[in-house]
């Protein structure tokens, strides 16, 4: 693996342990190479929480399960944190701190202040940081979080200092974690209405939206449930606007109704599920990439829909702009399927550059012969919207003929169904191509989508052999015959999912008739580290 140190601090929920993440990372950041990821108890106050730092000398987005230094903020986290122990781990509680009275000993910014000394960041830069962090806060508040922190600084200093090399390119970077990248292509993407139902982990995009209304002219309702929240957004597309939805597998199960409503009257829909366990409440705080049969199979009837699953913060940018693209040419539903472990962890982007092309409004001005769902070759009807023209705007959940008025001819059903199809074929032409990490020419070929992409990248390019790849599928459905030259110059295949079956393997098969030799697997709510990619990708290969 990547030369890298990883910090982890355990506390309970209530004592600042997003804080001290927010400050570090940034604080981090502008010296080294920084990812942090959460794992946190569905509550409130108590419970036990984490937050692993992970510092290196290259560019990472994986999570290390040992840890090189914990800081421990409570009295009961270290027996939850045994297996990733090690012989060197370096244990820290709060008697390390308790040394000088002049500051309380389960200080956050002590032990923030330790850190950034041990790390040998800059105590200035840091203290502006604070100061920043902190504006909002009396004056005496913000003098005594500094004061902390340099007490803390100044013990963390005195340490033995660590062997990373410092970067002189992170100036370029920007820090953000998925659910910012997410929020970011849907404002590149044109969104102006954002309707929700408050569930984790999708909640998230909803508040980064809602934070940036005013600037971006974006009107964010919080909905009375699901249903309500996906219905209004279909509105808004109806009415000319480019609306999101976003929630967890539970609220989408919800929601599905709405996704035909939204294929039958082709009406543009973009919604954000942000996977967790299930069953039915399952872990509401933990990953899991067990939803893409939801949302694949969501809705009754047949009709086309795309799938994009990101999983490198530029992604997250890209696909979530590609997906407003998308929705509002082939007016289809438009599905970006995430995670917990890739909506929380923060992680470094370079910059990039957007498609102006996104942006482009489909709609068009109607006359007095319109008809809404006019028959053609492509299946994509001009879309008018109402006050936009003279013609009447209609649409009905009901099967229609071609000016939106209900029918039960079976040769207009046939034809009207046989259209809608015919997008799928567009679909394809546009597919999101899949990247491949590794040499092209390979004997070994590794496929995973989503969050699974940081930990797959690191394992291919720390291991640097001549006969094994990396397949990162983008667009998990619809599948394009494009990918079956990868698998066919591969003697073996291997799918990695965080799920119990394998559904993308399964897609696979399915859809592309590929032979899967192995699938590696996990299911308990946690992702995968790259420790355990290592030891289960050279079992099998």
């Amino acid at each position: 693996m990547q030369n890298s140190i990883t910090i982890v601090l355990s506390g309970e929920a209530g004592q600042g342990l997003q804080t001290i993440e927010d400050l570090l990372t940034k604080a981090i950041s502008d010296s080294y190479y920084i990812f942090s990821a959460s794992e946190v108890m569905s509550r409130v106050r108590g419970g036990n929480n984490t937050v692993t730092f992970r510092i290196s000398e290259e560019k990472v987005f994986s999570f290390r399960y040992e840890i090189d230094f914990l800081f421990l903020l409570n009295d009961h986290g270290l027996s939850r944190l045994k297996q990733r122990i090690t012989p060197n781990t370096r244990i820290f509680d709060q008697d390390k701190f308790a040394g000088d009275k002049s500051v309380p000993k389960d200080s956050n910014m002590i032990i923030l202040g330790f850190i950034c000394g041990m790390i040998g960041l800059d105590k200035s830069a840091v203290v502006d940081l604070i100061k920043s962090h902190f504006s909002s806060k009396a004056a005496e508040r913000i003098s005594e979080n500094e004061r902390e922190f340099i007490v803390g600084f100044d013990q963390g200093f005195a340490e033995p200092r660590l062997n990373l090399i410092k970067s002189s390119k992170n100036g370029t970077y920007k820090l953000l974690d998925g659910t910012q990248a997410v929020g970011i292509g849907a404002l590149a993407g044109g969104c102006n209405f954002v309707a929700a139902y408050p569930m984790s982990p999708g909640t998230g995009l909803l508040t980064f939206m809602a934070d940036h209304a005013i600037d971006y002219g974006v009107l964010v309702e919080q909905a009375e449930d699901e249903i309500a929240a996906i219905n209004m957004v279909i509105g808004a597309w109806y009415a000319g606007a480019r609306g999101l939805v976003t929630t967890s597998g539970g609220g989408f199960s919800l929601m599905q109704e709405a996704v035909s409503l939204a294929a039958m009257t082709e009406t543009p829909c973009v919604i954000h599920v942000g996977q967790r366990p299930g069953p039915a409440t399952g872990l509401p705080t933990r990953t899991e990439q067990s939803d893409l049969n939801l949302v694949v199979y969501s809705g009754q009837g047949e009709f086309p829909r795309i799938v994009l699953a990101p999983g490198s913060l530029e992604d997250g940018v890209l696909l979530s702009q590609k997906a407003f693209y998308f929705a509002d040419k082939y007016q289809i539903p438009v599905f970006i399927l995430t995670d917990q472990f890739y909506l929380d962890a923060k992680g470094q982007m370079e910059r990039l550059t957007l498609r102006e092309d996104a942006l482009r409004q489909q709609i068009v001005k109607t006359d007095q012969d319109y008809q809404r769902y006019t028959l053609n070759a492509s299946g994509i009807s001009p879309r008018g919207i109402p006050g936009n023209g003279t013609g009447f705007i209609k649409a009905d959940s009901d099967e229609h003929d071609e000016h939106g008025m209900i029918t039960e001819d079976f040769e207009m059903r046939i034809k009207m169904n046989d259209k809608r199809l015919r997008k799928e074929n567009g679909l394809l032409e546009e597919y999101v191509s899949a990247e491949l990490i590794g040499p092209s020419e390979h004997r070994h070929l590794i496929v995973g989508w989503g969050s699974t992409y940081g930990v797959l990248k690191e394992f291919i390019n720390t291991r640097k052999t001549a006969d094994t790849a990396f397949l990162n599928i983008k667009q998990v459905y619809p599948l394009h015959s494009e990918l079956l030259p990868y698998f066919k110059k591969a003697q073996s295949v291997t799918v990695v999912e965080n799920n119990a079956k394998g559904q993308l393997a399964d897609l696979l098969v399915l859809k592309l008739g590929v032979r899967i030799a192995n699938r590696v697997l996990k299911y308990s709510g946690e992702p995968f580290s790259i420790e355990e990619i290592e030891k289960r990708l050279l079992e099998v290969l």
